[in-house]
């Protein structure tokens, strides 16, 4: 199925296209199918560049504002490229007072990375979150689904290099 267009990007393959065109096509007349598709394109490409929002409002016959709006409301949802690997460093009370702040700039200083940005190569995606639940372990780094408790600044950089 094809909608008419199909815009070039470099992260989205022929065989994503495809699945998406089918994802959309399933969904095309169920109300309120905006969040599924979203999210199902996603899963795809890996985030929501422009031009697949547009995509789907096209294809869901439903207005680029509308689907942006979905994308931005919801925390789920990424505009920019996602690392193969998350990890999320607690902000957390407990986790500050016993130096996550030291533990960030560490991984600043060697990955040329901020909170909520992606290094270039994709790897890593830098997130700061409010509480991880594990106040005990602080500080907390969790790296995908692995969670490391009383991380050190010294050592947060030899954890991240086990993961390509």
């Amino acid at each position: 199925m094809s909608q008419g267009f199909q815009p070039q990007h470099p992260d989205i393959t022929e065989d994503s296209w495809i699945r998406i065109n089918k994802v959309i096509a399933e969904n095309r007349f169920k109300p309120g199918s905006v969040i599924t598709v979203l999210r199902e394109c996603q899963n795809i490409v890996g985030y929501l560049p422009a031009e697949l929002i547009d995509y789907i409002s096209h294809g869901l016959n439903i207005s680029r504002s509308e689907v942006f709006g979905v994308v931005s409301f919801y925390s789920l949802f990424s505009l920019v490229p996602k690392g193969r690997h998350t990890v999320r460093v607690c902000m957390g009370t407990a986790c500050y007072v016993k130096g996550i702040k030291e533990i960030i700039g560490r991984i600043r200083g060697n990955y040329q990375i901020k909170e909520g940005q992606t290094t270039k190569d994709r790897r890593f995606s830098l997130e700061a979150v409010r509480c991880l639940g594990a106040c005990g372990l602080a500080p907390v780094t969790v790296v995908d689904h692995d969670i490391y408790g009383d991380t050190t600044a010294n050592r947060i950089i030899d954890i991240l290099e086990k993961y390509e």
